[in-house]
């Protein structure tokens, strides 16, 4: 591949180089920031050598090169512009701005989120070991693993403790990384989300009981009383609180004089905005998100198949607009309430949704006999089985429209059949082939059901579909 004239040409469709706003680049993608989307000449860039696909998404032009490819062409383009010191963030700043209000607010929660996954995903799959070997009858008739090896009780017990540890505080994770997001020292965002699992509180999760006996202790300050509760497994409460922190801690250095700062604006800053999450936007944004939670789980549960079904056929949609990033706060506290909601829903219709994504995609390979069609949707197929279904997606299936038509049918009615035997995850994690290990042990068999009737109604309706496409194409070429 001659990369020089690549990126020479690419530039060139691009609009040249003063519609370039921001350039970097990722592991296997070129991303950038354009000051016009609309003078690209996307046709002409997909027949590029070495592009496998183009999409654009949160203000973004991204332009699939692969793994490997897309350094060298990165480097040529560099050279062209004079942004080789430019990263992901500043491609992500620049595209922010042509955002609206909702896309901001997701790309905001997906900021937050992002960072924190790893240790939720951690802890999940450590729960989902932990369930393994107390789970009856899993692999030993009317035994769990332990009972059958009472040598492995405490290391289940110590798994446990492991497994909960993120979701008992998870708003000191969440108030770092929202902190640091709002603009405020995410320390004191740690601090505050310290207090508000501080074990001289009532445990969050002993809130209801508490409630229903009366026996709630409280701050009796002036005659005023403030619930003494934890927030232990909350989000919402967490985002808001370290949302008043941010602006407070800025407020103050607005007026308190340098010298004091270090000594004054912490101190004062955590006092206002702990002050103010026990007495306004705690009880509020609790019960906030506890109806939320509720809310989609009730509709889960009473919608029944239909609702599953439903919910499957939009995912992909809301894939393309980036809002699935806003379901991590949902998963998140449906995960931290496991003991009550049994897990989350969403995970599983996710994978449905990503496996179907995957099937049109390979379909589309064992059809076409467009080579570079052929080499795109091959890998990215199989990468959207694995639960990574943007090259899938915007390479292949919205390209061509019909396999998206077929993978959102497909993910429809693999999602009907999961949400009939109400398979839920206990843990987050690669939402695809892989997921089955999330997955509560006793619906893990359903589980692989579901990609399997994902994966033959995609892969099966894409051929029929892409059958009528050319059956049309030679009736219009003969016409």
């Amino acid at each position: 591949m001659n990369y020089p004239i690549i990126a020479k040409e690419l530039l060139a469709l691009l609009g040249g180089k003063d519609n370039l706003q921001a350039l970097a680049h990722c592991a296997t993608r070129l991303r950038l920031a354009l000051k016009d989307d609309s003078i690209v000449d996307e046709d002409a860039i997909g027949d590029l050598d070495g592009v496998k696909g183009q999409f654009k998404v949160a203000g973004q032009y991204q332009i699939i090169f692969g793994s490997g490819i897309v350094n060298q062409v990165y480097a040529e383009m560099a050279k062209l512009t004079g942004m080789s010191d430019m990263s992901t963030n500043d491609v992500a700043s620049a595209g922010a701005q042509k955002q609206n209000i909702v896309q901001r607010a997701v790309k905001g929660l997906s900021d937050i989120f992002v960072p924190i996954i790893p240790a939720i995903v951690a802890g999940g799959l450590l729960m989902g070991i932990f369930n393994l070997l107390t789970a009856q009858g899993l692999f030993i008739d009317g035994q769990s693993l332990i009972e059958a090896n009472p040598g492995l009780a405490d290391l289940a017990s110590m798994i446990n403790t492991f497994a909960n540890a993120p979701f008992v505080y998870l708003p000191v994770l969440l108030a770092f990384s929202a902190s640091k997001k709002f603009g405020g020292n995410p320390f004191l965002g740690a601090a505050l989300g310290m207090l508000m699992v501080h074990p001289d509180l009532l445990n969050g999760w002993g809130f209801g009981g508490a409630s229903v006996a009366g026996t709630i202790p409280t701050w009796n300050i002036f005659g005023f009383e403030i619930q003494k509760v934890g927030y232990q497994g909350s989000v919402l409460p967490v985002l808001v609180s370290a949302f008043i922190l941010a602006k407070v801690e800025n407020g103050l250095r607005r007026f308190i004089p340098s010298v004091l700062d270090n000594l004054l604006t912490p101190m004062l800053a955590i006092f206002i905005a702990g002050f103010l999450t026990f007495t306004l936007v705690g009880p509020i944004t609790r019960d906030i998100g506890f109806l939320l939670g509720d809310g989609l789980s009730w509709l889960y549960d009473s919608a029944g198949f239909v609702g599953g079904a439903l919910f499957g056929f939009i995912y992909a949609p809301f894939v393309i607009t980036g809002m699935h990033h806003s379901f991590i706060a949902i998963e998140t506290q449906l995960l931290a309430d496991i003991a009550v909601t049994g897990g989350t829903f969403i995970f599983p219709i996710a994978a449905m949704s990503n496996v179907a994504q995957g099937a049109a995609a390979l379909a589309v390979a064992f059809t076409t006999k467009d080579t570079k069609l052929k080499g795109i949707a091959m890998p990215s197929g199989i990468t959207a089985l694995l639960g990574i279904t943007e090259p899938a997606m915007f390479g292949v299936n919205l390209k061509l429209r019909y396999p998206f038509i077929a993978a959102i049918i497909g993910a429809a009615s693999a999602s009907a059949f999961i949400t009939l035997f109400n398979v839920k995850a206990q843990a987050l994690g690669a939402a695809g082939l892989p997921g089955v290990i999330s997955i509560t042990p006793d619906k893990i068999a359903y589980y692989v059901a579901g990609m399997a009737i994902s994966f033959a109604v995609a892969f099966g309706l894409t051929l029929v579909l892409g059958a009528r496409e050319r059956v049309k194409a030679s009736k219009a070429a003969t016409a």
